[in-house]
């Protein structure tokens, strides 16, 4: 008996552990007041790794831009 709790409660342990996931919850957000001459490429290529493409699809998502024009001043979130 005590063995098959402990046999459910790992594979239950083992199955959370490999679905969980990130929950963005964590963390300060982070915020850019953009510059003259920044485009989103830029401060997607200078504030994330990897692919810029996919930091300028977040950055538009997260700040619920249509478009890709930025303007000296604005405040982007990061995230």
């Amino acid at each position: 008996m005590f063995g098959r709790i402990l046999l459910v409660t790992l594979v239950a342990v083992a199955m959370w552990a490999l679905l969980a996931r990130d929950s963005d919850a964590g963390g300060s957000a982070r915020s850019y007041r953009v510059e003259p001459g920044d485009t989103l490429w830029s401060i997607a290529a200078s504030s994330y790794r990897g692919d810029p493409r996919e930091g300028v699809w977040n950055l538009r998502k997260v700040n619920h831009l249509t478009g890709s024009t930025i303007a000296p001043g604005q405040v982007l979130r990061l995230p």
